[in-house]
């Protein structure tokens, strides 16, 4: 029987592992005062401790390589400000119960296939809203292929 895990499993994993190779990292390169290196200063071990949990998910999962791949150019592309604002979201995300990710799933979902001024307009919408609205509003609004749930 192969074991499944929920969609978040490999994401969080590899943000812990990153953290912990960055503890590790920040522990091996210099005293917790001084400023790390910026990437071309830091040295071929150091390198390799910040890849290798993204090294294993690429090679473990080729099915996920295209996302994982326009992930990272979209990551690039952001801003400091817009990055802080992702990082929060997947915090968020991550501490939400199994009902709270799907909605936010749903919410999510309906909201990318929105013009920007109808995403915006909605965004104020829903701070207005009750949670009756807004169970409301989900249910009316649930992705196509995603059956009600009881």
């Amino acid at each position: 029987m192969k074991t499944r895990f929920p969609r978040t499993f490999l994401p969080s994993l590899l943000c812990l592992g990153l953290l912990w190779s960055g503890q590790a990292l920040a522990q091996q390169a210099a005293p917790a005062s001084a400023p790390l290196p910026e990437w071309d200063k830091l040295t071929p071990q150091q390198r390799e401790t910040l890849i290798a949990p993204l090294r294993d998910r690429w090679n473990s999962d080729p099915g996920s390589r295209p996302r994982m791949l326009e992930h990272g150019r979209r990551w690039q592309q952001m801003t400091p400000e817009q990055r802080a604002q992702a990082r929060r979201g997947m915090h968020r995300f991550e501490h939400m119960n199994p009902e709270q990710r799907d909605r936010a799933r749903a919410l999510f979902l309906r909201m990318r296939e929105m013009p920007p001024e109808q995403r915006e307009k909605l965004r104020e919408d829903w701070k207005k809203m009750t949670p009756e609205q807004r169970r409301a509003w989900l249910e009316q609004h649930r992705p196509k292929d995603d059956a009600p749930r009881p």
